[in-house]
């Protein structure tokens, strides 16, 4: 999914080429190779294990803006990356650069050998040895998928486990029901570490709530350990330790208040003097994590527009996205709004756009580029005849774009896929 320069793109194009993209959920071989690497996960800073369905990124963005305005290094591991490679591996605040990253690579292939490994697999290798070797005050990881076998899950004993909020999605590996996909990823649950757990379904809920029993883990509840109240030009949050009066967040949307809420409460609950409130704030002002209702302003497909218009990018992609994306929807009610959207089939689509199809008035079509696992144009564009929305299938996002600059000034909003929002980014 790199559109980035040409160094960031041949090293995604090699591990894509060497490493396949398959999702093969396993311990096994991620073990094997640290085991022969040194083990380079038992020697980071403390760690932070965050899973959940949506919000994993936004929370570890807040997270990482508030420890780095206190002045503190931070490590981070994300994904999936939005335009470079890199932006997965943020070594001591900083992307890793790509002749570190190619070095790491190669050792690692060649401590691999011949053995089977995946393309995030080895990924997660690579991070481990980079954070490993170089001092910071903080690991933020998140995991890739589910939780219990993701390949993230190796940290013994983490300082801290965090739980967004869980909801259907990637049914054909973690289960079709939502229990089920609660129990994938309550498997981050360690004993006697605790969990900063977002507010959750009842469903989800009680399995967390079992989990943590049995490993007698902690849970700090939203609602209970931690609380937070946005309105006005503020957020008043509420943790174990303190009430802090903030700004509102920097990232656009009201789910983005509970996202910024669970960071500082996670922050406030590791063993370490209390940030200082000045720079929580700052923090929250200046967090910035790409394609999450994000407003393009500049570059070339936004340039092309007429006076009156602005285009939006977010890479939500399933049914509790579409619920955020369809509440912001309703907040934008000035004038009209066109959804781009590109979606992967392995999604639900028709839970994505249900929720928005009240508030838009025209979808356009298009396949993801270069994303053979994209619905059609056609299909994606039929489906959303069926919710009521004209659909229309076009050849890309740059000839929607130009099919409405006749029209009266309106919002545009891309969304479907963060491969869709990394080829827009990219392109733009």
């Amino acid at each position: 999914m790199s559109q980035g320069g040409a160094g960031s793109l041949d090293l995604a194009a090699r591990l894509n080429r060497l490493h396949p993209k398959i999702i093969d959920l396993s311990l096994g071989r991620i073990e094997r190779l640290l085991d022969r690497l040194g083990n380079p996960e038992a020697s980071l800073p403390p760690v932070v294990h965050v899973a959940g369905t949506n919000g994993k990124g936004s929370v570890i963005a807040f997270a990482r803006a508030i420890a780095e305005a206190a002045g503190q290094k931070v490590h981070a591991y994300t994904s999936p990356h939005l335009v470079r490679f890199n932006e997965r591996i943020c070594v001591a605040s900083r992307q890793i650069e790509d002749a570190a990253l190619l070095a790491l690579i190669e050792e690692c292939e060649a401590v691999n050998g011949e053995e089977p490994i995946t393309f995030f697999e080895m990924t997660t290798a690579v991070a481990y040895l980079a954070f490993a070797r170089t001092p910071a005050d903080l690991l933020l990881l998140e995991t890739g998928l589910g939780g219990r076998l993701d390949a993230t899950n190796v940290i013994a004993r983490p300082s801290l486990t965090a739980l967004t909020p869980i909801s259907i999605d990637h049914v054909g590996f973690l289960g079709e029901t939502l229990p089920e996909i609660a129990a994938e990823k309550a498997g981050i649950l360690k004993a006697d570490v605790a969990c900063v757990l977002a507010l959750q379904s009842p469903a989800a809920a009680e399995v967390i709530l079992a989990r943590a029993g049995e490993l007698d883990a902690q849970l700090i509840v939203e609602g209970d350990g931690w609380t937070f109240e946005a309105g006005g030009e503020g957020l008043t949050v509420t943790t174990g330790q303190r009430t802090l009066q903030l700004p509102s967040p920097g990232l656009l949307g009201a789910h983005q208040a509970a996202n910024a809420a669970q960071a500082v409460a996670i922050l406030d609950q590791l063993d370490a003097p209390l940030i200082d409130e000045a720079a929580v704030a700052e923090g929250m002002k200046l967090v910035h994590w790409p394609a999450r209702l994000q407003r393009l302003d500049g570059g070339k497909l936004a340039s092309g527009l007429p006076g009156g218009w602005e285009l939006w990018l977010d890479g939500g992609h399933n049914g509790a996205a579409g619920q955020v994306l369809a509440a912001q929807a309703a907040a934008w009610n000035d004038k009209p709004l066109y959804l781009i959207a590109g979606i992967l089939n392995s999604k639900d689509p028709s839970g994505f756009l249900s929720p928005l199809a009240a508030h838009a008035t025209k979808l356009f079509a298009v396949a993801i580029p270069g994303e053979e696992a994209s619905l059609g144009a056609d299909d994606v564009a039929g489906l959303a005849s069926e919710l009521g929305l004209e659909g229309e299938p076009v050849a890309s996002v740059e000839v929607a774009i130009a099919a409405l600059s006749d029209a009266a000034p309106g919002r545009i909003l891309i969304c479907g896929s963060l491969y869709l929002a990394g080829y827009v980014l990219g392109q733009n």
